[in-house]
């Protein structure tokens, strides 16, 4: 009998959910629809702040169906932080690899955050909750600025995604039970479409599934992670 890998506090993963194919080897096109970087300037921290404070008119993604389709199977609450941290030379977000035994998201990139439990005060609360146990990144070195639309997953999840700046003066402490590997990706790179690639994927019981990837080096973010970037993409380039 194979016995699942266990926390230093006792907790046991659950059998990982895979997807039933891989999602780096499907076909893809590159900045669907020929847009434009989101200007640098809007990528300082007094700009983010000003659009989080009087946001625009904007839609998300029209090529990333597959959160309004799930929006009526949802059953689960969560919140994650998308965590903009202020380097000197620009701005980086924070991201995980979450460790391979885990029974959601197995070994996938993805923001600090997880469910919202019945002893959060919020959904916000959650979130920085999460984010600490996960990375270690302690709540009073974060300003929340403002939030995206809810997201919708297949595996059930109506994730509320927070965005916050995050000073940078503290060291990384990953939980080992679930993440693998914290890193940052330039924001710049991932504000600028012409390093995503948009998917078409026919699943094993004959679903066709279109998603967007963001390739960092031997990172590849794709799924909800990149949907809600895309989503961060176009809300700034409104």
């Amino acid at each position: 009998m194979q016995v699942q890998p266990a926390s230093p506090d006792g907790r046991r993963a659950r059998p990982p959910q895979r997807p039933g194919f891989d999602p780096a080897a499907q076909p893809w096109i590159a900045n669907p629809g020929g847009l434009d970087p989101v200007p640098l300037e809007r990528l300082t921290p007094a700009a983010l702040r000003r659009r989080f404070a009087e946001p625009p008119a904007w839609e998300p993604d029209a090529n990333d169906p597959e959160s309004k389709g799930m929006a009526g199977r949802a059953v689960r609450l969560a919140s994650v932080l998308i965590p903009l941290v202020l380097r000197p030379e620009g701005i980086c977000v924070m991201l995980t690899q979450r460790t391979a035994h885990l029974h959601d998201h197995a070994g996938q990139v993805s923001f600090p955050g997880g469910r919202v439990e019945e002893s959060d005060a919020s959904a916000t609360d959650a979130a920085l909750r999460e984010t600490e146990e996960e990375t270690g990144l302690p709540r009073g070195l974060v300003e929340i600025i403002g939030q995206l639309p809810d997201y919708f997953t297949r595996t059930g999840f109506r994730i509320i995604p927070l965005v916050g700046l995050v000073r940078p003066d503290f060291s990384p402490r990953p939980d080992p039970f679930e993440v693998a590997e914290v890193f940052e990706v330039p924001l710049s790179f991932l504000m600028d479409p012409t390093n995503h690639r948009l998917h078409s994927a026919t699943l094993p019981s004959g679903d066709a599934r279109t998603y967007y990837s963001m390739p960092w080096k031997q990172f590849f973010i794709w799924g909800a992670t990149a949907g809600m970037l895309r989503n961060l993409y176009q809300f700034l380039r409104a």
